[in-house]
C-alpha cells in the first residue's frame, strides 16, 4: 500500500500542524519522520559546532513527546541518523511512499537541504509538498509581496497590523492512521559527539522540551500567573523563570506555533483585559515574523560580513580576533556584566533579551571582533536558537541589517547601572561575595 510522509524539522507537534493535517488528506497512511541531520553536528566555518548539549537535550525531549502523541493517535515517529537526501529516500522505498509534506524553509542551507531532498525522491516518484507554518502571519496575507516588504520592522509593523489578519488554528487531528513503523530510537549525546549537559540550579529556564510542556508553559504564564500582564515592565530583568515568557524555546523546535500563541493571548485579553505588556508580547511575535520574511527576502546575505549594506565602520581590519574572541567566550572581558552573562550562557544555554544585546554589542563595539563569530557561537549555546532571530539580530546589532540606525551601540557601564545596580545578577554568576 501506498505511504504518505511527514518529514518533521522545527514543528514538532500535532496542533496548528497544517503539514500534518494537509498530508492525512491524502488518505494515505501517515509514515512520521525525524532525521538528525549530520551536518548540524559538525563545526562550522567559525569554529564552532552547529548544535550545542543544551539544544540538543531540549530536542530529544521534543522528539520524546511528539513520539508518545503520535503513539496515542495511533502512529509514532522514525527516528534517522545521517544525510536526509539518503535517509529519506530509504524511508520512502522501504513504506512505499507516495507523498512527502514537510515545512517551508527559508534560511539558505535549509533550502539547500530540501531541494537536495525533492530531486532525491523526484527521481523515485514521490512528489514533495511544503506548507508554511513557522510564522504569525502567513505570507500570502501580507499586505506586500515579498520583495517589496519595508526593511524597516516600524514600516512592516505599521502596515501588517492595519492590513493583515492572523489566520486561525489548525485542531490536531484525532486519528493518524499509520503502517506498521520502525521502533522509536533517539541517538546519544556520545552518537553525535557531544556530552550530556549538566542542570544548573540557578537557570532562568528550568524547562522541558516538546509540545506538552510547551502548553503548560503557555498556560501557566497566561491564566496561571498572569504574568503576561506584567511582561513589556519585566522582560529586560536577567534572574529567574517568569521575567519574560521564555516561550522562545519552544517555538524554536516548533513544539508550539506563533499563531496558537496570539490566539490564546487573544483569549487571556477577552477575559482578563488588555494592556502594553499583552501588546508587546504580540510585538515581539511580530519581530519574529520580521525576520523571517527578511530572510524569504534577502536570502545568505544575513551570513556575510556586510550583511543587507555594501559596507561598515564598526568593523576594524584585523587579522587575528582570536583573543578577543576568546576572552568574550570565555568570561575574562574587561566587564564584569558581560562575563556574568556568558557564564550564565554557557552553563545553562540561555540568556536574557536585555544580555544578549549587551553582550553582542560588546563584541562587536568594543572587542571589534567580526560579528558572525558571535552569532555562530550562540547558534551552538543557545538552547531556543533560532536560525532567522538570532542571525538577524546580530546583524541587527552590528549595524548591518534592518536597524535604521548605523550604530546602536550599549555603553556596559551605563546597561550595568541600570539593569544591576545592586550587583545582584553578578553575584549570582561571578560567584562573588
Amino acid at each position: 500500500m501506498k505511504s504518505t510522509i511527514v518529514w518533521f524539522k522545527s514543528d514538532l507537534r500535532l496542533h496548528d500542524n497544517e503539514t500534518l493535517i494537509k498530508a492525512i488528506e491524502k488518505n494515505l497512511p501517515i509514515v512520521p519522520v525525524y532525521c538528525f541531520d549530520l551536518s548540524d553536528y559538525k563545526k562550522s566555518v567559525y569554529g564552532f559546532n552547529r548544535m550545542g548539549n543544551y539544544r540538543f537535550k531540549f530536542l530529544l525531549e521534543s522528539l520524546t513527546d511528539l513520539n508518545t502523541n503520535l503513539q496515542k493517535l495511533g502512529s509514532g515517529l522514525i527516528v534517522r541518523v545521517g544525510n536526509p537526501e539518503d535517509e529519506l529516500i530509504k524511508v520512502a522505498q522501504q513504506y512505499n511512499a507516495k507523498y512527502l509534506f514537510t515545512k517551508k524553509e527559508v534560511a539558505y542551507n535549509e533550502i539547500k537541504l530540501f531541494e537536495k531532498v525533492e530531486q532525491a525522491l523526484w527521481k523515485i516518484n514521490v512528489e514533495s509538498f511544503v506548507l508554511s507554518t513557522s510564522t504569525l502571519y502567513h505570507a500570502n496575507d501580507l499586505p506586500f509581496s515579498i520583495k517589496d516588504i519595508p526593511d524597516v520592522f516600524t514600516n512592516f509593523r505599521k502596515k501588517v497590523e492595519k492590513e493583515s489578519a492572523v489566520r486561525r488554528v489548525y485542531d490536531a487531528p484525532k486519528l493518524v492512521q499509520s503502517p506498521a513503523l520502525d521502533k522509536f530510537q533517539l541517538p546519544t549525546y556520545a552518537n553525535l559527539g557531544l556530552a550530556e549537559p549538566k542542570f544548573n540550579v540557578l537557570t532562568a529556564v528550568p524547562f522541558k522540551g516538546g509540545e506538552t510542556e510547551g502548553f503548560k508553559r503557555l498556560s501557566d504564564y497566561l491564566e496561571g500567573t498572569r504574568n503576561v500582564l506584567n511582561y513589556k515592565n519585566t522582560r529586560n530583568e536577567l534572574i529567574g523563570k517568569d521575567y519574560s515568557s521564555k516561550f522562545s524555546l519552544w517555538l524554536s523546535n516548533g513544539c508550539i506555533s506563533a499563531r496558537e500563541i496570539y490566539w490564546c493571548l487573544k483569549k487571556f485579553e477577552s477575559q482578563f483585559g488588555s494592556n502594553e505588556s499583552t501588546y508587546w508580547l504580540y510585538f515581539e511575535l511580530l519581530w519574529r515574523d520580521f525576520f523571517r520574511f527578511m530572510f524569504k527576502k534577502h536570502h545568505q546575505k544575513y551570513f556575510s560580513l556586510y550583511g543587507l549594506k555594501q559596507q561598515s565602520s564598526n568593523f576594524l581590519s584585523q587579522t587575528n580576533q582570536s583573543v578577543e574572541l576568546s576572552d568574550w567566550i570565555n568570561a575574562q572581558t574587561a566587564s564584569d556584566f558581560v562575563n556574568a552573562n556568558m557564564i550564565e550562557l554557557l552553563e545553562t544555554g540561555f540568556m536574557s533579551n536585555r544580555g544578549r544585546q549587551i553582550v553582542a554589542s560588546y563584541l562587536i563595539n568594543d572587542l571589534k571582533v567580526d560579528w558572525r563569530y558571535g552569532a555562530a557561537y550562540f547558534e551552538e549555546q543557545l538552547m531556543d536558537y533560532d536560525v532567522c532571530s538570532n542571525w538577524g539580530n546580530w546583524a541587527y546589532l552590528a549595524g548591518v541589517g534592518n536597524d535604521p540606525r548605523s550604530n546602536r551601540y550599549f555603553d556596559t557601564t551605563k546597561q550595568t547601572e541600570t539593569y544591576d545596580r545592586n550587583g545582584d545578577y553578578r553575584k549570582r554568576w561571578l560567584r562573588v561575595s
